[in-house]
């Protein structure tokens, strides 16, 4: 009995310094890191490629969800600046009333709620958000739990702007028509033969053009099939590259360069009676890729972050309103429908033929677009390794600049078979005039 209640005490002793140490630990800041926030961005960029969304409708999902950490970080911060007032429609949002508000994790919180509005597979930002949300919470329940309120209010905020893009209404407009009885106009192509992708996509708000039109290109060699036509010459060159690159085999550069560039999230492929798709990031998903590249080369904190990964995003959702204003307008056909039609019928292109209309280049637009506001940020002569395609079992490259990586990305498209020169070098020249105004006009430092 002795022994026993001897025991019991020491039990309650130990007791009760358990609670007076509970009690006396103080609670932890929270850590927000760049890399918290890059994993993140890698997570949004995995999810879509899982729900295969098309490349300009990515731009949206990267965009809107950037757009709203970086209004968070820019309170009261002597270095940045909001972008209210300098896109259409977007008002200050709402301060932080509470003092304990941390706002890197709000801009944090307000990223993944906001994607996860935006994407299909929404559990898995569930899971990945909810042990970021255990952790914070155990390290200082007051102050995560704070800047969670604050970070939603803003998510709701940026949402109530974000719908009235004419995202919305786009979702309900009607097909894209094909004129079957020009054989200049654009068709569906194999081995899918899917429709034109978005044909809507230029009647979504923009945020620094004036109108989707303000960089429209010069139109396109005149269609004609006459030996000695422009045109002509240039569907020819796609064929005879394509020949010549066939000939030298697999480990041909170029077949690697058009490899690497590929980036097209509806490769399909069939197998007897099965027809599945092989799933790739959109172009504005790889230079999104390339930004978080140069953001770890510098080892940028978490604000110089979120600010690289929005202007660039901003010029990557432009250059897709820009691109496909034009597609849908010249409304071209592509290499392959014509050279199976008029030169070889078992002709097949190096990479798969996208769904959409030929000019201009869509990579090429958003590639001119994405370097040319890197380069604003990090400078021209900027050496890096890019590892975005590694995950697809594709080799590195290193590129001496983002605009020689640009470049490689446009020309890419002529040794894939899928589009012409001038859609190339005219989509690589509409794409940097979106890029150097968005790097001029929109003010975020």
């Amino acid at each position: 009995m002795f022994k026993f209640m001897k025991l019991k005490k020491t039990s309650l002793i130990l007791l009760g310094i358990v609670l007076v140490q509970s009690c006396n630990t103080k609670d932890e800041p929270i850590e927000v890191t760049s890399r918290n926030f890059m994993d993140s961005v890698d997570l949004v960029t995995e999810i879509m490629i899982h729900d295969v969304f098309s490349p300009p409708v990515a731009s949206r999902v990267y965009v809107y969800p950037n757009i709203a950490a970086f209004e968070i970080i820019a309170q009261n911060n002597e270095t940045y600046k909001s972008l209210s007032g300098q896109l259409p429609g977007l008002k200050p949002i709402p301060k932080a009333e509470s003092q304990n508000v941390n706002l890197k994790v709000s801009a944090l919180v307000a990223h993944m709620e906001l994607s996860k509005t935006l994407i299909f597979s929404e559990d898995r930002i569930i899971h990945f958000r909810d042990s970021l949300y255990g952790i914070w919470k155990d390290k200082n329940k007051g102050e995560f739990e704070a800047s969670e309120a604050y970070g939603l209010k803003v998510v709701s905020y940026i949402k109530d702007w974000m719908n009235k893009d004419n995202y919305i209404q786009t979702r309900t407009m009607h097909k894209f028509n094909i004129d079957a009885d020009d054989p200049s106009r654009w068709q569906p192509t194999p081995p899918a033969y899917m429709d034109g992708i978005e044909p809507h996509w230029m009647k979504i708000r923009t945020m620094v053009l004036d109108s989707a039109s303000q960089f429209k290109p010069i139109p396109p060699p005149k269609f004609s099939l006459e030996e000695d036509a422009p045109f002509y010459k240039e569907l020819m060159e796609v064929y005879n590259v394509s020949q010549d690159i066939t000939k030298r085999g697999d480990t041909s550069e170029e077949i690697e360069i058009a490899q690497f560039w590929d980036c097209n999230p509806f490769v399909s492929v069939t197998r007897g009676h099965l027809m599945f798709a092989t799933k790739k990031i959109s172009p504005g998903a790889h230079w999104i890729g390339i930004t978080k590249i140069a953001c770890k080369n510098e080892n940028l904190d978490f604000n110089e972050t979120v600010y690289a990964l929005t202007k660039t995003s901003i010029g990557i959702f432009e250059a897709f309103i820009s691109c496909w204003d034009e597609k849908y307008r010249s409304n071209l056909i592509r290499p392959e429908t014509l050279i199976n039609q008029y030169v070889d019928e078992k002709w097949k292109p190096i990479l798969q033929t996208p769904p959409f209309p030929e000019y201009t280049s869509g990579h090429s637009v958003v590639s001119g677009s994405a370097s040319t506001i890197l380069t604003s940020i990090f400078g021209d002569d900027y050496t890096f390794i890019d590892d975005t395609e590694v995950a697809f079992g594709l080799p590195l490259r290193t590129f001496t600049s983002f605009n020689r990586a640009a470049e490689e990305a446009a020309i890419s498209r002529l040794y894939g078979g899928i589009h012409y020169r001038a859609a190339i070098e005219q989509g690589l020249k509409q794409g940097r005039k979106v890029g150097h105004l968005v790097a001029e006009k929109v003010k975020m430092k």
